[in-house]
């Protein structure tokens, strides 16, 4: 499993096109009667795992949410070529905006590069198309996500993983659980971490104490930095397709398109410079 693993058209249904139209109704392999065994089961391995007790008790009042099932089974396959997708994501307002944070927050990405080599433009793209630089975070309750999600049969494994490591960051001290407020898949920040992720490359870059990706800015773009060079990104090697920085942003998003897109957008934004 991939450790951020952010579904490709729940991204594109939380920053482009907004809520995506899904079945009335999906139901779960398992009988929602179970859940609150379920979340029994859960608190003992979280414990077993070493997560405190504190952690924990923020399962005490989570619920099955079936909206949850039904945008996971819902999922449609995204038909739009690269042309008409990277068109209507790499728009006029998006490289404006992009260009202006660019500039505003010049002397973090200079740090950000000496630290992790990881150039401002492929940063800034990243999180234009995630979330409209931090715009459009989502709102849907992490832990009930992850908890509806691990209870169903079809991918349970990974999202139980997911679920525990997000009771680490709680326990961590990186967020509270009513802060802990994301997309339907249980993405959190403005650059859309999974609690796997968000648990093994945030980085606290501006020294308060905290790992931050919901409001902390440099914290967001420095993670985002983190996370690429972890997966081998080389310092002044080009990112376009076909050049060695391109396979490790299919590490981020494996959809052609999106990955491409990224891309696009960040040679751009390079232009701009």
């Amino acid at each position: 499993m991939r450790s951020m693993m952010r579904l490709f058209v729940a991204t594109l249904c939380l920053s482009a096109f907004g809520p995506c139209a899904l079945p009335a109704a999906a139901a779960t392999c398992r009988d929602p009667a179970g859940f609150e065994a379920f979340i029994a089961s859960i608190k003992k391995e979280a414990a077993a795992q070493g997560v405190s007790a504190d952690a924990i008790s923020a399962l005490d009042d989570v619920a099955f949410d079936p909206s949850i099932i039904s945008r996971d089974h819902g999922q449609r396959v995204f038909h739009q070529s690269f042309e008409q997708f990277s068109d209507r994501m790499v728009n006029s307002y998006r490289l404006h905006k992009g260009a202006n944070l660019l500039k505003q927050y010049a002397s973090v990405f200079s740090r950000i590069e000496q630290a992790y080599g990881v150039p401002g433009p492929v940063i800034v793209a990243i999180w234009g198309l995630e979330t409209d630089f931090g715009a459009v975070n989502g709102s849907t309750p992490t832990l009930p996500a992850l908890a509806t999600l691990a209870f169903d049969c079809r991918r349970t494994d990974k999202f139980q993983a997911e679920l525990i490591d997000a009771l680490r960051l709680i326990q961590r001290g990186d967020l509270a659980p009513s802060a802990m407020r994301g997309a339907w898949a249980g993405e959190l920040g403005q650059t859309q971490f999974m609690p796997s992720s968000y648990l093994k490359f945030a980085v606290d870059f501006d020294g308060n104490g905290r790992r931050d990706l919901i409001h902390d800015v440099p914290d967001v773009l420095a993670s985002t930095a983190n996370y690429l060079k972890g997966y081998g990104w080389l310092p002044g090697a080009g990112w376009e397709p076909g050049q060695p920085n391109f396979a490790v942003i299919q590490q981020w998003n494996a959809a052609d398109v999106y990955s491409r897109t990224i891309a696009l957008f960040a040679t751009k934004l390079a232009a701009t410079m």
